[in-house]
């Protein structure tokens, strides 16, 4: 089977900014969505852990993957931005972490980088893709909450 180019990591990328994007034009009013659980959405119920808060809540925290996807990891304080140097430490692996992946890896080798590579690429595709649904899923939810 030959890879197809919308099962590329920029297509995946493309797609989640497009729907969350859709979703941000059409949501005029977030707070109607405000005390509405996630798990009264099927599409929806899978991918989120009971207790995430209510769809209000996840609509913004879609728009800040969308705006971290497209400008990196940023503080803002005021007006004045600046970039981190890592990621945030709830997303920043340990050193416990980072010495468990060195030995499962069997090191940085060049097979183990590449393997680790297309590991990450294939498990960010796959959340870029479940993030697309919840978007589009978001976005039909509040359509049909306000009769469009």
């Amino acid at each position: 089977m030959s890879p197809k180019k919308n099962d590329s990591l920029l297509s995946s990328m493309n797609s989640f900014i497009g729907a969350v994007n859709n979703m941000d034009q059409t949501v005029m009013v977030p707070s109607l969505l405000r005390d509405v659980p996630l798990d009264q959405h099927t599409a929806m119920n899978p991918h989120v852990e009971e207790g995430d808060g209510d769809m209000c809540a996840y609509y913004h925290l879609l728009k800040s993957l969308r705006v971290h996807m497209e400008w990196g990891f940023w503080v803002t304080e005021g007006t004045r931005r600046t970039r981190l140097n890592s990621a945030p430490p709830s997303l920043a692996p340990s050193s416990e972490e980072k010495e468990k992946e060195k030995e499962e890896d069997g090191g940085d080798d060049d097979g183990s980088l590449q393997n680790r590579f297309q590991y990450h690429l294939s498990g960010l595709q796959g959340v870029l893709s479940k993030l697309t649904v919840q978007a589009n899923a978001l976005t039909s939810f509040y359509k049909q909450r306000v009769g469009v």
